[in-house]
């Protein structure tokens, strides 16, 4: 059983900027994954980006790269997704995902089953 708490997200205007963070515990390994996944109205949930605590290695969507980046940060199972440049079209509810595992992220997101509560982001044009 992993707990995974969210943090941050709001209301700005397009073109700003918004920080959100995710705690995940307890890890009963070193090698996880953490990611963000955000669900529009009336769209499924996708995955927005992701971190592999074995090597490093990300993923994100192609409608986000160069305006988000993913980070994990100290203590080593918290992320942080930094979103630059928001656009209208990002807005949704941000959910965390947590897995444990060791995985070189190619091409997508590894969901685990294990999601925090979500927080609302509101970008308005």
């Amino acid at each position: 059983q992993l707990y995974v708490v969210e943090s941050g997200g709001g209301s700005v205007q397009a073109g700003g900027s918004l920080t959100l963070s995710c705690t995940a515990s307890p890890f009963s390994t070193n090698y996880y994954v953490i990611g963000w996944f955000r669900q529009a109205p009336g769209k499924p949930r996708e995955g927005v980006s992701c971190i592999s605590s074995t090597d490093g290695s990300t993923y994100y969507a192609d409608s986000v790269k160069g305006r988000f980046t993913i980070s994990r940060d100290n203590p080593e199972n918290t992320a942080s997704l930094q979103m630059n440049n928001l656009k209208p079209e990002d807005t949704g509810v941000y959910y965390c995902s947590a897995v444990e595992g060791s995985y070189h992220l190619v091409g997508g997101c590894i969901n685990g089953g294990y999601w925090g509560q979500g927080t609302q982001v509101n970008v308005s044009s």
